[in-house]
């Protein structure tokens, strides 16, 4: 079952209220002691029901864990939708300029910041979670893919696991190339990114630079999961498809 609810962001868009939704397993109330690993996810709007979602189609994560019955909570939160690119803003981790865009500041830490210390602990207090770094997982595709990978790197106290699909690398390659030499990482860190073989070629470079950040993450000895996906677009719908590889990935040893 999907809960969601009002919620604001007074860092970043003050009382302006957004969506958050929460998935519980449906056999969540069959036992009052059990405890289970969360899932933040980018772009809650998409993450659950086609009504919400953009483009009219969402990831249909509801689906796949009835399906599978994983025993796994889901927290996400819509994004910012300001015309003024909001989303850009809060989903990049760095300043950058754009030929399309224009000057992007980056609230990507605020956007962390407020996720870690204020969002999860409200998590954690109302349902009943493993509230624990190897039991906290984080997902997202395109500029929620990157602040996945992001959150991996910079935020890898509270996350051990990570799924970056589509991520958009082409924001500041070099600046991100910084942070995986620099970043504080446990041994135990996962990593699961993938690249669309119909998208790879959309930016400049993205290939070389997709190979780049891979050869630098597996040079951290991050476990990574890697894969270019024969036919994978950037939409949610191939996104979906990706679910039980990246599923798999966060949920080893966690069956």
């Amino acid at each position: 079952m999907v809960e969601t609810w009002d919620i604001t962001i007074p860092e970043l868009t003050g009382a302006q209220t957004r969506r958050a939704y929460l998935y519980l397993p449906d056999y969540y109330d069959d036992d009052p002691d059990k405890r289970y690993p969360v899932l933040y996810m980018f772009d809650g709007h998409n993450v659950f029901f086609d009504s919400d979602a953009t483009y009219g189609k969402s990831w249909g994560m509801t689906e796949f864990m009835e399906e599978t019955c994983a025993p796994l909570i889901i927290a996400a939160v819509e994004c910012n939708h300001s015309p003024d690119h909001g989303r850009l803003k809060e989903y990049s981790p760095f300043a950058f300029r754009d030929a399309r865009f224009g000057q992007i500041p980056g609230w990507g830490k605020i956007t962390m910041e407020w996720l870690v210390h204020k969002f999860k602990p409200e998590i954690d207090s109302s349902v009943r979670t493993l509230p624990d770094r190897e039991h906290t997982f984080i997902a997202g595709s395109s500029m929620g893919g990157l602040m996945s990978l992001y959150a991996l790197l910079e935020y890898n106290r509270y996350f051990s696991r990570a799924a970056a699909l589509s991520p958009s690398l082409w924001v500041d390659p070099d600046r991100l190339s910084s942070l995986i030499r620099r970043a504080k990482l446990r041994p135990d860190t996962t990593l699961y990114m993938d690249y669309g073989s119909k998208e790879i070629y959309n930016h400049k470079n993205m290939l070389q630079s997709f190979g780049k950040i891979a050869s630098l993450l597996l040079e951290r000895q991050i476990y990574l999961n890697l894969r270019i996906v024969p036919g994978g677009d950037h939409s949610e719908a191939s996104w979906e498809r990706q679910i039980p590889f990246f599923m798999e990935t966060l949920m080893y040893e966690h069956h």
